[in-house]
Order: structure tokens, then sequence, then C-alpha cells
């Protein structure tokens, strides 16, 4: 069933196709890193842009943004300076010249020795921590300060809450260690010169992390500006960034089993690695940002505007060895995630089955953690497409009435397996759209006519499903083969890249070469005719999550490609006998989760933290701000005492499963523990239901 011709790979934090595209592009050996940059994006991106006045005004609000996301360090004066570089930065570039960058790197370079004075000096003495005095985080900060004088004047305050925050989390610790062991309380001075001093600590590395980058980090730092521009999956990557791109947090070393991203300053998770360290323990999650390493019980090292290189390094270690990651997640809430490194066990991230027993109906369930595929071995290496079927085999021979294809945070993979697995599920006809970026539209379907499995199918996603995810459950939604149940709606993410050397051998900034770009090169649609890109694939049954009130997915990302709409591609819907029940089983689903008070409970929980995201004022007066948090730990307490109480079913392992490792009882236990993530799923349980009426 596989089809060959199609080997690219789409996932949502990075996409790779096995075809490494050379430019066209002429470079004689004067030509800068910026025009050889510019001429492969105006050469290969789905979407070039022109570099004109229009573009210099992106890319100067761009880097300044990029410098100074939260608003610390440049002011409104500053701009005074800088505004004269607003409409020549296309003209820079021609000419390979870094002049805008450059003065703005030297504000911020001088910003930072005066500012290290001011934080040092205020943190030198004990802050009030009686007074009336508040600091508002906001998710996004607009207004730069408009002098030196007021930005010190927040800096004062941003200090204040750094420390009012460790100085009430030490107490905090300090009154468990005292119920737990008995012991003597340290005093309020010592707390509160520890606070200060991590305080201190902390803007201090943070400010060297700054004065590190060197003229190379500087120069990938201004090239990826200039490439953001184009879509936020359009990146640049010298030489050893390219390296570690293909080796970092891959499950193929001794560490997390993380992909990490530079996201604004923050070490971004963009996924976890199925079978992974961070995957068994549970807690690290994609979107996470992390702040803070610690080496077991070490001091933790904060790795907010690091370099990723140095994050990652910090990360890596020998398997067996505890790393402890302080994450700040998608609500602005702060966690301790500690993780035992170890080596990915590759079996735990391939395609696997169970059977849900549920007031006699007999459901399967397969749980597809990516759209894996290995090329390796002339073509001869595992591929998800083929797992499925011989899946989907085992749970018709164990006498399934229906299926469900579990694809939540499945971030995508093979194009050619998300085309070969919809092919198991109906006869022949169109899987996807593809169109080039001169306008031509391919339409590669199954070409099979036999179907694997011809019963009623359900399909779980979120809205970390992305790519070959919403290929899929957007084509069996289009033929009215399945039924989506999920998230409002999935990642949003309907393009692909490839990576495409820069020509040019090296230079005395690049000794090694240039490096590469990863270019956007095709977007996809669906068989309906509208692209994935941006609005994902929203499902027939919405299922309420905490997170629906805050920004996920692509359009959480700037410069993203806008949706659109192709001609529809020739495609008869799937008419089977319980294609009638569909409409129905959503009234019905629809109906039990408006009358769920759990699900209300999450609604509520959602626009709680939705707000709190976007904007909260914390008091610095120590006693309420201590009350502030002591009541988001009450109303967290009450969603967690509220939390979902499954119904009466009973999920298995396959008896062919066990069989195969018989004697083995790691191998054995293995083929159990992954079914515990679905002991309390109240998603599961809904699609259950779904289930059951379609079986009717």
């Amino acid at each position: 069933m596989r089809i060959k011709s199609w080997i690219s790979f789409f996932t949502v934090g990075t996409v790779l196709t096995l075809l490494v595209f050379c430019s066209n592009k002429k470079f004689t050996a004067g030509d800068s890193l910026l025009l050889r940059v510019t001429g492969i994006l105006s050469e290969k991106h789905y979407a070039p842009v022109k570099i004109n006045d229009e573009f210099s005004k992106k890319l100067y609000d761009n880097v300044l943004e990029k410098l100074d996301d939260d608003k610390h360090f440049f002011t409104q004066e500053d701009f005074k300076k800088l505004e004269k570089y607003q409409y020549s930065l296309d003209d820079q570039i021609k000419a390979g010249r870094y002049d805008f960058f450059d003065s703005a790197w030297s504000i911020l370079m001088n910003r930072l020795t005066v500012l290290e004075k001011h934080f040092n000096t205020t943190l030198d003495k004990p802050f009030n921590y009686e007074g009336n005095a508040s600091y508002t985080v906001r998710e996004n900060t607009e207004k730069y300060q408009p002098n030196l004088k007021a930005l010190k004047d927040d800096w004062s305050l941003w200090l204040q809450y750094q420390t009012v925050d460790r100085l009430y989390r030490k107490q905090e610790a300090a009154r468990n260690a005292k119920d737990s062991a008995g012991s003597t309380a340290k005093p309020f001075d010592t707390l509160e010169t520890k606070a200060r001093q991590e305080t201190r600590k902390f803007c201090t590395d943070w400010f060297k992390r700054w004065r590190k980058m060197d003229k190379r980090d500087k120069i990938s730092f201004y090239v990826n500006a200039i490439s953001e521009l184009y879509d936020p999956h359009t990146n640049y990557y010298p030489p050893e960034d390219k390296a570690n791109f293909d080796i970092s947090m891959t499950g193929k070393l001794e560490g997390i089993g993380a992909t990490l991203s530079e996201r604004d300053g923050y070490i971004k998770v963009e996924r976890i690695v199925p079978g992974s360290a961070s995957y068994r323990q549970g807690e690290l999650k994609a979107g996470d940002l992390i702040i803070k390493v610690a080496q077991g019980a070490a001091e933790p090292v904060d790795v907010v505007d690091m370099k990723l290189d140095d994050a990652i390094q910090l990360i890596r270690g020998k398997k067996g060895t505890e790393v402890r990651l302080t994450v700040k997640k998608p609500d602005g809430s702060i966690k301790v995630i500690p993780i035992i490194r170890e080596v990915v066990v590759i079996e735990e991230s391939y395609a696997r089955s169970a059977i849900i027993d549920f007031e006699g109906k007999k459901i399967g369930i397969i749980q597809l953690p990516s759209f894996y595929a290995d090329f390796s071995e002339r073509g001869r290496g595992r591929h998800s497409s083929e797992d499925v079927y011989m899946e989907l085999l085992k749970l018709k021979e164990a006498g399934v009435e229906g299926v469900m294809l579990d694809l939540r945070n499945n971030g995508g993979g093979s194009l050619a397996d998300a085309i070969d697995m919809g092919g198991l599920f109906i006869k022949d006809g169109p899987i996807v759209q593809v169109r080039e970026p001169r306008g031509g539209v391919d339409a590669p379907g199954d070409p099979d006519p036999n179907i694997v499995y011809d019963g009623p199918l359900l399909i779980l996603t979120n809205a970390y499903s992305a790519s070959a995810s919403e290929i899929l459950a957007a084509a069996m939604q289009d033929y009215k083969r399945a039924l989506i149940v999920g998230s409002k709606s999935t990642f949003g993410k309907g393009t692909v890249q490839t990576f495409i050397p820069i020509g040019g051998g090296s230079s005395t900034d690049f000794p090694k070469g240039y490096g590469q770009l990863k270019v956007t090169i095709q977007k996809f649609y669906r068989i309906n005719g509208g692209t994935t890109q941006l609005n994902g694939v929203t499902p027939d049954v919405i299922i309420p999550d905490i997170y629906d009130g805050i920004p996920q997915g692509e359009q959480e990302m700037k410069h993203h490609l806008a949706y659109d709409k192709i001609k529809p591609a020739a495609y008869k819907p799937f008419n089977a006998s319980f294609s009638g029940r569909f409409a129905p089983a959503i009234q019905a689903a629809k109906s039990r989760i408006s009358e769920s008070e759990h699900f209300a409970n999450v609604q509520k929980r959602s626009k709680s933290l939705a707000a709190m995201r976007d904007s909260y004022t914390w008091s610095l007066n120590l006693k309420k701000y201590a009350g502030q948090q002591n009541a988001l730990k009450e109303e967290e307490k009450q969603y967690s005492d509220s939390a979902y109480k499954p119904m009466d079913r009973k999920i298995e392992p396959l008896a062919a499963d066990l069989a195969e490792v018989k004697g083995d009882a790691t191998r054995e236990a293995q083929r159990k523990e992954w079914l515990k993530m679905y002991a309390k799923d109240a998603w599961l349980d809904q699609s259950i239901l779904m289930m059951k009426d379609l079986l009717k």
C-alpha cells in the first residue's frame, strides 16, 4: 500500500523531507549571508515576500520585539535613535550590512550596564513587604517605558515581585518542613536575604547570557528575524545548530526525550518523544517553557535567554541520572518536574492497540503517537501505516464491533503513511491535496481498492494533533467515514518544510560553512478544498479543555500563512449501514457534555486560567501576596476535588500481544502499563458512549 513517491515528513515541531533541495541561485564569493538567505527564500519559499520598505518596517519591529519582548530594556527615547532605520533595512540586506542591528545591540549592551548597577543597588537592602505596591504580570506587554527613569521604576517593582515570590515559596517550604519533621523554622531575615540573593543571581546570570553572544550568534539572530517574516517554520541553521537539530532530544540519545526550541527567550518544549523519560514521567508537555534546570538536588540554573545549545547540554546526561526542570505551564503556573534520564524505548513509539469492554460491546482502540516511517534498509524499515494495518487485523480477529483511533498529541510525521493509513478505511480516492508555490495541485490517494476495516470508526484529536494527524482526520471527516472527537481545533499546521544548504563555502565568521535553511515549500489542503493551515480540523463533537481560553497551535505563532481554499477534489462519501447513526450520535454526545458537571467545571477553570494569563496584578505586600497564592490553590483544589470519575468499563491488551511476551515480566508489564493513560480519561468515555450509539 505504501506510496513510495511521497516521502515527506511534516510534524508540529519540525517538518523534514527526505528530498534535500539545492538552490538554483548562483552566488559569487563576495555575496553576504543576508543576500544568500533572501535569495534562496525568494526562489524556494512557498509564499516569497518582496524585500522592500514594507518588509523593512516589519523586520525593524521584529528585531526589537525579539530583543526585548517583555519591554525590560528599550525605551521610547531609544527609538528616536533607531527610527531612521525603519525603511532602510531592505537596502542594508542587499548590501550585506548590519548597521541597524549593530546600533540596537549597542543600546542593549549599554542598557545592561546601567540596569545591572540599578538591580544590584536595589537588592542591597530589604523591600517594604507591608506596603500597598503591586505589580501586574501580562502575557503581552504592549508599551515601552517612555524614558530611563520610568524603566528603572518598573524594574524596581519587578525586582520586588521576583523577590516576594521567592520569599513566599521559601516560607511555605520552611512551614511544610517544620510540620513534617518538627524542625525549627528559619528566621524571616534569613529567608528574606536568601530570596534577594536568588533574585540577584537570576538577573546576573541573565545579563551574562546576553553578553556571551558572539558575532556568529548575533548574525544568526538577525538572519532568523528575517526568515521568520516568511512564516514561523522557516528558520536559519548554522552548521552547529543543524547538527544539534539532527540529534537533539530525538530519543536516540541518553536524556529526557523532548524536542526543544528557543522561542522569545525561553526554551520551549515542542514535542515529547513517545516512550522517552519525559513521556513516562508524564508531567512535561508540549508548550511548556523550561526556565530552570538542576542536576538532581543541585542548585538550579536559570535558562531564560540561554542559548539553546547550552540549555540542551544541561538537560542531556547519562542514563539513570536525574534532571529537575522548572517549567512555566501555558496557564502561567510554575512547576518543578524531576525526570530520570534514560534511553528511549523505541517500541513504545509504535502503534499499539487494546480492547474495551463496555456494556456487552467490544471496542478496539489504537493509540498512534506519530506517523513514523523508517526509510533506511532500502525501504524495509518500520512504517506506521503498516503497523496500524496489523493492529486492525488483530482487532478484527478479536471480534471488535467498532474501532477508535487515538491521535491526541500526535504531532505528525510521514505524509505517505497518512495517505496509506487513510486507504485502510476507504475503497479508493484522494486523501489530501498538495499545492506547490506556483499553484499546481496534486491529490495523492489510495490506489488499493481493498478496505481493511469497514466498521464504525471514531478518531480522537486535540490541540496538539498536527500535520499528518490533521490530514487523516480531515479526510475521514470529509468522506463521512469517521466521527472526529476532541478539543475545539487541532494544531493548524498545514505546511511542509525542507532543508536547503546555503552554498558559498565559508567565511571568517562561519568557518564550517553557512549552514542550511529550513524552508516552507508546500501547503496542504483537505479534499473538500479547505486547508488545515491555521484553522486545523474542527471535531464533530467538541470536548471542553482547560486551555480552551489560551491561544494554542499555529494561531499563537506570528507571521503564519493564512487559511484559504482551493477547488475540492473528486471524491465520494463513504456509505455504510451505520452512517445514518452519525447525526443522532453527535447530538446525544453534545447533550451529555452540556449536562456534565465535570465539563462545566472544566469550562469554569478554562475561563479563570485565560483571564489570569492575560493579566494578573500581584500585591507586593507579602501577607496579601500569600493570600492571593492561597486563593489560587483553593481554586485549583476545588477543580481537583471534582476531578473526573470514570464510568464502569474495562480496557485490556490483546491476548495475542500478551502471548507474544509471555514469561518476560518486564515486557508483559510494558504491554499493560500504557493503558493507565486511559484510567481517568473523560474524552475516552465520551467516545465510548458515541461508539455505543453507532453500534445500536
